[in-house]
């Protein structure tokens, strides 16, 4: 008969570690299943590791049911102590690689969705750069909304963000990337789309607006906008895409994906001149965080893609 675990003591094993970061992932993600994509683990393996801890631990750290997924009082303080362990562990690696002149870590990186091909590809050139001169560091991407990628870098969930910024947030520092063009789009089957060079802006109140629901009031593209017949929203480039080329919606897309999506012939801009802006992506981190050396190797390495 095996003896039983006790209750955690002053040590800690890789094995703690490593169900610390299960149970820190499971609780920003808000629940097992959401979690699966994220550790690339099965739920049930997740389900294991998170009781694991709890008898590491003794205590009951979620509920998890049909009512959903809860963090008792335990786990809530768990996790608050699991924030600081994980941070302390990074400002140990860093110490370690000013000593031996080594970058090793990890780093999380937080995309807007569709923002990789248009842009003469400096991101791609910038983990190259990165790739290349720290080898030892894990990167991780995750694709997320556009508004996703703040909340994620405020909560701590990522390192950097690429995204575009309606607004200003003094907890976090910027670096400007480049400009996406944004278009209003009729698809070939909609009436207007044989009138695309001579329509009116008049015209236009008369039918269906698909939008993003990001463009909240305060945020309209145009003030125009106010007065369009907004039936439909959708917060991905492809959905907004798919209920525009359906022929029943106007809406807006970036025109680098018109063109890599192979759509110019079936779709076309209308009144570009008076409707068409740009969106500004930026690379966003937060002041200040555990990982500066990763952190500023990626700057750095940003900085030299866009020249």
């Amino acid at each position: 008969m095996g003896r039983k675990k006790a209750a955690l003591s002053g040590q800690l094993a890789d094995m703690d570690l490593k169900l610390l970061r299960v149970f820190k992932a499971v609780v920003e993600a808000g629940g097992f299943t959401p979690a699966e994509i994220q550790l690339n683990l099965a739920n049930s393996t997740i389900s294991n590791y998170i009781s694991d801890l709890e008898k590491r631990l003794d205590m009951r750290l979620c509920e998890r049911g049909r009512a959903g997924f809860s963090l008792t009082e335990h786990g809530q303080s768990v996790y608050r102590a699991t924030l600081e362990l994980l941070n302390a562990v990074e400002q140990f690696k860093n110490s370690i690689n000013r000593s031996h002149n080594r970058i090793m870590g990890d780093l999380h990186l937080g995309f807007a969705e569709h923002m990789l091909g248009a842009h003469k590809s400096c991101i791609v050139k910038a983990l190259a750069l990165f790739s290349t001169q720290a080898p030892e560091v894990n990167i991780r991407i995750s694709t997320m909304g556009a508004d996703e990628v703040i909340s994620s870098l405020l909560d701590h969930k990522v390192d950097i963000g690429i995204t575009v910024m309606s607004q200003t947030y003094s907890e976090l520092s910027s670096l400007k990337l480049f400009d996406e063009e944004m278009l209003l789009y009729c698809a070939e089957s909609h009436p207007l789309y044989e009138q695309a060079e001579t329509v009116s802006y008049d015209q236009l109140r008369h039918y269906r607006f698909v939008e993003s629901p990001r463009l909240l009031p305060g945020r309209e593209v145009h003030p125009d906008s106010q007065q369009w017949n907004t039936q439909a929203k959708a917060h991905h480039q492809e959905a907004r895409a798919s209920l525009i080329l359906s022929g029943h919606y106007l809406g807006f897309l970036p025109s680098h994906l018109v063109t890599s999506w192979n759509l110019d012939k079936q779709l076309k801009p209308l009144l570009a001149d008076r409707y068409g802006y740009s969106n500004t992506f930026k690379a966003l981190w937060r002041s200040s965080q555990s990982k500066q050396i990763i952190i500023k190797l990626f700057r750095q390495c940003l900085n030299e893609s866009l020249m």
